[in-house]
């Protein structure tokens, strides 16, 4: 192995990435000013994400005074304290960048609402899901 992969390999953090695009998500951020230090909260819609590895990035977009405000993070930085999900979006797009030119209620993204009994299946977007078919315990007389 590289080098350079190994250095990579030890900084990457470990179950980062919970969230999809299309979620309203909250990015508690570390700010140094000076000597202080605290942590800023960016909270928006995921509208992409970007790169494999130690520079996988997202992008999160809020609306802030009437004004579109784009961030993007790095998901390894260590400057990210934690990433809180607020709320999942129901999307059918790998990238948001058409909420750019929307406003309002035009800008808004549904909920993805998960029923009891349904599980999440493996695929590409990771918004479908499927009845549970686990198999239920019957007494037979």
């Amino acid at each position: 192995m590289d080098i350079t992969r190994a250095i990579e390999n030890e900084q990457i953090k470990e179950n980062m990435l919970n969230f999809n695009i299309g979620d309203t998500i909250k990015v508690h951020y570390k700010i140094i000013e000076g000597k202080n230090e605290r942590i800023q909260v960016f909270e928006g819609v995921c509208i992409a994400i970007k790169g494999s590895g130690i520079s996988k990035t997202f992008t999160v977009r809020k609306i802030s005074y009437g004004v579109g405000v784009e961030r993007v993070f790095p998901i390894n930085s260590p400057k990210i304290e934690a990433i809180d999900m607020i709320r999942r979006g129901r999307i059918r797009r790998a990238k948001l960048y058409y909420l750019r030119d929307r406003m309002g209620k035009a800008a808004k993204i549904r909920e993805l609402i998960i029923k009891k009994g349904m599980k999440r299946k493996k695929s590409a977007d990771g918004n479908e899901f499927i009845p549970d078919d686990t198999p239920q315990e019957t007494e037979d007389q």
